[in-house]
């Protein structure tokens, strides 16, 4: 049988139950679930399916196929979270935003089943990766989606039946990952052409083999005339006085793009109390790849740019005095460099910090040339994801989707609303649920602010999400443009997205009454200035990220008020003819909120449709 199917299952409520596996041609099969017994054979191809009534919220019960016994089965709602890294993100990454609730938190009512990484070319797969149901605990959510558990977490308090979170997550993808090949083939033929190119498994395993031997050759040559390595850069006595100086967050080489190693040291005063102690290093986060070392000894390593670097020093190694911080960088392009606006010190279990300083000694290990590999990323290309990771859950009932994705589409922001309407249209189906709920979560605001207009390829996934949450049927919009970080694309304030989310659902299923953000219904020139009606009160006051525009197309910078539902735009323009809000990578100063806290969405409109 599939993976879903075993115990500690959750099984959704309101919905025939479907149960299916493999067998022998023709052997027969009898399901028994709550005192009911249900009879099939299977096929010519040994497939079998049964189909139970629909069943009220409870358990723990028992599943029997045949001899097969599946125990503690719950009733409940069952939920699939999918995207790429901000879904995919953990809650390790998220605990020092919300410690103490993670801490104190157990439930066994929440059933957490994660689906692993897997790719497929040729067509789509029978089942996932080995996996398992697992009640939540810190132990069991450590490395689970963030937004899933805290999503679980909501939708327990708001229903009180058990819940199952399905996380089907792979950073970095793009949404044609996850779009089926028909539905591909019948209307984005140019991108499942591109996924016929790699249908050969020996070209891929040649090219993924050279790229293994290029990406080797160029860590070995690197590694071998990098003085930092013969000559020791991370030993405590090594001398580093006649390094160059530079605060972290200058340019530590002094050149617009760096490929290879770099060394950074500074070195930290540890008082007799502590020393010999344990502690939590913090280095914020880095570009790209670190090793970093304390006294000679590497205490942690990560092998690219997001991870927060979060290492543990063991007791002994730090002295009494002096104790050398080395982090050597490793970069294939652009610039070795500190993320601003993070946690940089070292941490002792009393709860004592040590700062750690700003300025550091740096020199160059080894400057090297360009790795020219031969990459292949099969879970980037077209219908691959789909196969492998979402073709198997069905037709395993769910209460909804939640979709986070679309940062690996900034780049395509005008077609996304296609590609998005097709991909929930096409879950749909292969579900055979035409009006299964999706909430879209939008992208939140990430980068360096900016006071001028700017055609920001984030806006337009933004607006692609917004529309299709408008045009699609039971389907909601889960704002974030408020909830983001300048400096790293994958911000902490996960529980606040999984809220949003939980508000779509509690909406679309349980109360259509709900407010989620507000919405513009009108616009219209009045008196010389803009005037927006929206669907709800707002709070009051100065508004700030609109943008005016005649029929040159070209936006200037507008002062806005916001009065009961309506947004009066000031215009320095004769006539205005296109409005838009928030289309900036990071509309910092975005201010305009529901009465129930919940911002405006970004959003681009023609004035009188």
């Amino acid at each position: 049988m599939p993976q879903l199917f075993q115990s500690g299952m959750v099984v959704q409520r309101g919905k025939p139950v479907i149960i299916w596996g493999k067998a022998d041609k023709g052997e027969k099969v009898t399901v028994t679930f709550r005192k009911k017994v249900y009879e099939t054979s299977a096929d010519g191809d040994g497939n079998w399916r049964v189909r139970l009534p629909k069943q009220k919220a409870g358990g723990p019960y028992v599943i029997r196929v045949n001899d097969l016994e599946i125990k503690d089965v719950l009733v409940g709602d069952v939920w699939l979270c999918s995207g790429q890294s901000n879904m995919d993100l953990q809650v390790e990454r998220v605990y020092p935003q919300y410690t103490t609730d993670i801490d104190s938190y157990s439930n066994n009512d929440i059933r957490l089943f994660h689906v692993h990484n897997e790719t497929a070319i040729h067509g789509p797969k029978r089942d996932v990766r080995p996996t398992s149901w697992k009640p939540v605990t810190k132990e069991n959510a450590w490395n689970f989606s963030a937004i899933g558990y805290f999503l679980a977490r909501e939708m327990y308090e708001k229903t009180k039946v058990p819940q199952g979170i399905i996380a089907d997550s792979w950073g970095g993808t793009p949404i044609q990952s996850w779009i089926s090949a028909d539905t591909m083939k019948n209307n984005f033929p140019m991108e499942y052409r591109r996924s016929l190119l790699y249908q050969n498994d020996e070209m891929i395993r040649s090219q993924m083999r050279a790229n293994q031997l290029a990406n080797q050759r160029w860590f070995e040559v690197m590694n071998e005339t990098d003085p930092g390595m013969s000559e020791d850069f991370t030993a405590l006595g090594y001398d580093d006085s006649k390094w160059i100086k530079k605060n972290q967050y200058d340019n530590l080489t002094g050149e617009r793009s760096y490929m290879g190693s770099f060394w950074v040291r500074q070195h930290i005063k540890v008082d007799a109390a502590h020393a010999g102690k344990p502690a939590r290093l913090l280095v914020g986060t880095l570009y790209d790849q670190d090793y970093t070392y304390v006294n000679g000894q590497k205490v942690g390593e990560t092998g690219y740019q997001y991870p927060p670097r979060r290492y543990n020093v063991p007791a002994g190694l730090l002295r009494e005095g002096d104790n050398a911080l080395t982090v050597r960088f490793i970069t294939k392009g652009g610039n070795p460099h500190f993320i601003k606006d993070k946690p940089y010190k070292l941490i002792f279990e009393d709860g004592v910090e040590i700062p750690l300083s700003e300025q550091w000694s740096v020199r160059e290990g080894a400057r090297m040339p360009r790795c020219h590999n031969s990459e292949i990323n099969v879970h980037y290309l077209p219908i691959t994801l789909y196969n492998a990771m979402i073709y198997p859950l069905a037709p395993y009932p769910v209460s909804g989707v939640v979709w986070y994705q679309g940062e690996s589409n900034t780049g395509d922001g005008q077609i996304y609303e296609s590609m998005l309407t097709k991909l929930i249209e096409n879950w749909r189906q292969l579900w055979n649920d035409s009006d299964m709920p999706f909430v879209v979560v939008q992208l939140a605001n990430f980068m360096e602010p900016s006071d001028k207009p700017q055609d920001s390829g984030w806006s337009w996934v933004r607006e692609a999400q917004r529309l299709t949450a408008k045009h699609v049927p039971n389907t909601e919009l889960a704002v974030a443009i408020d909830l983001g970080e300048a400096v790293d694309i994958h911000p902490l304030r996960k529980r606040e997205v999984a809220q949003r989310a939980a508000l779509g659902f509690e909406k679309m299923l349980f109360n259509p009454k709900v407010k989620l953000s507000p919405e513009v219904i009108s616009s219209e020139v009045k008196e010389g200035n803009v005037v927006l009606t929206l669907d709800q009160q707002l709070k009051p006051g100065t508004l700030y990220e609109f943008e005016l525009a005649g029929a040159d197309g070209r936006y200037h910078n507008a002062e806005a008020v916001a009065d009961g539902s309506t947004i009066t735009i000031k215009s320095s323009l004769k006539s205005p003819k296109s409005v838009r809000y928030a289309w900036k990578n990071n509309p910092i100063r975005a201010n305009a909120y529901g009465k129930n806290e919940l911002p405006l969405s970004p959003f681009q409109l023609v004035i009188g449709e």
